[in-house]
């Protein structure tokens, strides 16, 4: 690691604790300022910021060396010996010369489609020109590729040399992922004639790109007892207007004729009215665990547990609208994400794109810190009494087990639906090393601690989501 490197790391690491401690209290003001950047498009001005030039130590050692040769070869009488020292001093001399200068560059980022499907490649051209006065031998431009887009063809960087007014260009291709991706800091490197300095430049051109994906359909999920006074599809213990039977009762004046017992009319010359089983709608609240810890996959290339629950409550979210049912979203992890519950066609739009864009449920993990209880105190403050929570998680740890029974206890009625990360990509015994195995029989006594305290659990791996839930359903209706 060069000098420069180890000065970015450090200044990288500093930006990242003060991030932590300006930015728990900040979520309107992020949120105003994603709204404001959303017209920013690559004709805003390259802003730069050079930092300190540093030794890339390529020549150290030379002018001891060159001096050694020469004291060596005098002692020595050797003549030979004098020249080389000589050589190795001019070297030396010529190591020092010359001070690594600022990248002036004024730097213009173009992408093929900003609003792509999830999937898609998408090709980024990147120029660069020299708007400096001095010439640059030795330029390295190094893109900020968003951290949740894949590079798939051609590198994120080049070498060249620019004169002043002379231009680069360069082009890469990214796999769209789900999100809103901003390119990050652009770094250009100068080193001056003999490379025995160096100095970094960081360009910003804001950059970006949005992949909203449309929200599957399926999983129609089985909800429990909790609803609300609206109609819906949760069957109830109350009689009334159904599809269901559930009693009988004297008849009254203005009752359906429809209602009427006409069975029982023929058979006893008495009139009753069917009373059949009420189906009322229900308030529901999607909650995905998006920690660090929820970040995991069965292989490194493989999608995280995170981005099979998003795809998992898109599923669950789409059912529960068209069911009548009023559902909301949240998150549980260090960024701040909640959607009240809902219904109807607009709540649907705000939905999906806060499952395809919120930064709670980005592709890859927040920086910050998780504050267990203060998100627990949150969430129980905003969650609806009557309310029942489907909560997405992969159980990688013992947190949202308790998080589940606290819910429980509380009196909303919980179901968790976890996707299987320590599934092993192929089925021989060699893919099956003894980490993934103890993973998986920790996770299996998580969901064995959480049926024992009589919570619902789906999990599901190498099969569909809709077929895990179409089989726990056809479980529990036994």
């Amino acid at each position: 690691m060069t000098t420069v490197e180890r000065a970015l790391d450090h200044r990288r690491n500093g930006d990242r604790d003060d991030e932590r401690v300006d930015g728990r209290d900040d979520d309107r003001d992020r949120d105003d300022e994603r709204d404001g950047d959303g017209d920013r498009g690559n004709s805003a001005p390259t802003d730069r910021r050079a930092l300190d030039a540093f030794d890339t130590e390529r020549w150290v050692g030379v002018t001891g060396v060159a001096l050694a040769l020469v004291g060596v070869g005098v002692a020595l009488r050797q003549p030979a010996m004098v020249v080389a020292g000589a050589a190795a001093i001019g070297y030396g001399l010529y190591a020092r010369l010359g001070e690594a200068g600022e990248a002036a560059l004024a730097l213009d980022r173009e992408v093929s489609d900003r609003t792509p499907d999830p999937g898609d490649e998408v090709t980024v051209t990147v120029r660069a020109r020299n708007v400096g006065d001095a010439p640059r031998f030795d330029l390295r431009i190094v893109d900020g590729v968003p951290p949740g887009l894949e590079v798939v063809d051609g590198p994120a960087r080049v070498a060249t040399a620019l004169r002043p007014g002379a231009g680069v260009a360069f082009s890469y291709v990214v796999r769209a992922s789900r999100g809103v991706h901003e390119w990050g800091t652009t770094r250009a490197v100068v080193r001056n004639a003999s490379g025995s300095r160096e100095r970094l430049t960081e360009l910003e051109t804001p950059t970006r790109l949005t992949c909203t994906p449309e929200l599957a359909t399926g999983g129609d999920l089985p909800l429990r007892g909790l609803t609300t006074v609206s109609h819906g599809r949760v069957p109830t213990d109350v009689g009334g207007s159904g599809v269901e039977f559930h009693a009988t009762r004297e008849y009254r004046r203005g009752d359906p004729l429809k209602r009427v017992d006409w069975n029982r009319r023929a058979r006893t010359g008495e009139l009753a009215t069917l009373e059949l089983r009420e189906e009322r709608s229900a308030t529901v609240v999607l909650l995905v665990d998006a920690r660090e810890e929820a970040y995991v996959a069965e292989r490194p290339d493989a999608d995280t547990a995170v981005e099979a629950s998003v795809e998992a409550a898109g599923a669950v979210f789409t059912a529960l609208l068209a069911g009548g049912d009023r559902v909301g979203i949240a998150t549980m992890g260090p960024r701040d994400c909640w959607l009240p519950p809902g219904a109807g066609t607009d709540h649907a739009v705000r939905g999906r794109e806060t499952l395809a864009t919120d930064p709670a449920l980005a592709p890859t993990p927040a920086d910050d810190r998780f504050y267990r209880t203060l998100w627990r105190r949150r969430f129980r403050r905003r969650l609806p009494g009557d309310a029942q929570v489907l909560f997405f998680t992969p159980l990688a740890d013992d947190v949202p087990v308790d998080a589940a029974r606290r819910l429980d206890a509380y009196g909303h009625l919980v179901t968790v639906l976890s996707p299987d990360p320590t599934v092993s990509p192929s089925r021989s015994p060699a893919s099956t090393t003894p980490g993934r195995k103890l993973a998986a029989i920790e996770r299996r006594e998580r969901i064995r601690t959480l049926r024992g305290a009589g919570i619902r659990v789906v999990e599901w791996g190498d099969r569909s989501f809709p077929a895990a839930v179409a089989s726990a359903s056809g479980r529990w209706s036994r």
